[in-house]
């Protein structure tokens, strides 16, 4: 099958392209702009015959057509994925969430296309009234713009299956952690231990509680759930059955780093205006699939910090 793959030179899309290029009948085709994707993480790929790269924007509707010319099937990763963003530049959100969403949708409708995968986000529950957090739950009251952006986009896809006849995988994620990825505040944490390993400032009480999920175990659900569901919309949750605090993996990057930092704290329960405290998915239904994740939580932050400290210039690039 050929592939197309958004925002494919970032951390999730550069991985499901080596996962897809695994397989000696797949082709993937890597659109990226890269405003945050890096062609180190495409190194592999770009020595394989099976692939080709095209560097473009998804807010570039012609070129982005024609890119998508001659694929099967799409993979939508490209976005805004920094949620503190949204406050700062609050049209980043609309932009490259929504709006580039309607233009892979339409690009696709250009060239025949009806399967894509989309990665969504447990942002869209808000703060969650049951937890852990069905795929069914009532959405309450939106506390990000990325969020509110994300379910924004659901509704585009649910739409298009039901008036074009698409058939779209919607994956709400947890947080990813893993090989090549480059921000977050596993990242933030490394960065700041790495030039000062005796203090570390963290936004929030600490307490707030998080679910991860290990890149490799997420590429596995992914392509669990596009070959075995077969709904015209199929929804998703992809995590794991545990959370942390995060002065849990300040303890667990800490202890990896030989480190022991002072911790000072500010920002209350949240890090910062519309970071949620606890965000924990029920994740019976891509089990139910035969899908289990392989990493712990506390496997995945070391497995990421292992990466981080052997792949310095990452830090470097965020700057």
């Amino acid at each position: 099958m050929k592939y197309f793959i958004t925002g494919g030179a970032g951390f999730i899309g550069s991985n499901m392209a080596d996962r897809l290029l695994s397989e000696p009948e797949n082709e993937v085709v890597v659109y990226d702009n890269f405003s945050t994707g890096r062609r180190e993480f495409l190194k592999d790929a770009l020595n394989n015959p099976r692939f080709t790269l095209i560097e473009g924007d998804t807010l570039d509707e012609k070129k982005l057509a024609e890119a998508m010319a001659g694929c099967e099937f799409v993979f939508h990763f490209a976005a805004n994925a920094d949620v503190r963003m949204g406050l700062e530049h609050p049209g980043k959100d609309l932009e490259q969430n929504t709006i580039a969403t309607f233009n892979v949708l339409e690009a696709m409708r250009a060239n025949g296309i009806r399967r894509i995968g989309f990665s969504s986000t447990g942002s869209v529950y808000g703060e969650a009234e049951v937890i852990p957090t069905p795929e069914n739950a009532p959405f309450p009251v939106q506390t990000s713009l990325y969020g509110a952006s994300k379910l924004a986009c659901e509704g585009l896809l649910a739409s298009y299956a039901e008036g074009f006849d698409y058939q779209v995988y919607i994956f709400r994620f947890v947080s990813i952690l893993g090989e090549r990825y480059t921000h977050g505040h596993v990242f933030d944490f490394c960065k700041k231990l790495k030039d000062d390993p005796t203090k570390l400032y963290i936004l929030g009480n600490g307490h707030q509680r998080k679910s991860y999920l290990y890149v490799k175990d997420c590429m596995e659900a992914i392509l669990t759930v596009i070959r075995k569901a077969d709904e015209k919309v199929n929804i998703y949750n992809l995590g794991t059955d545990e959370y942390c605090e995060v002065n849990d993996s300040v303890r667990w990057i800490s202890k990896k780093l030989g480190a022991e930092p002072e911790l000072s704290y500010a920002g209350g329960e949240r890090g910062w205006v519309g970071d949620n405290p606890f965000i924990y998915l029920d994740t019976k239904k891509v089990r139910a699939l035969g899908w289990e994740p392989k990493a712990t939580i506390e496997e995945g932050v070391v497995k990421t910090v292992e990466y981080l400290m052997e792949n310095k210039w990452v830090f470097e690039a965020r700057k």
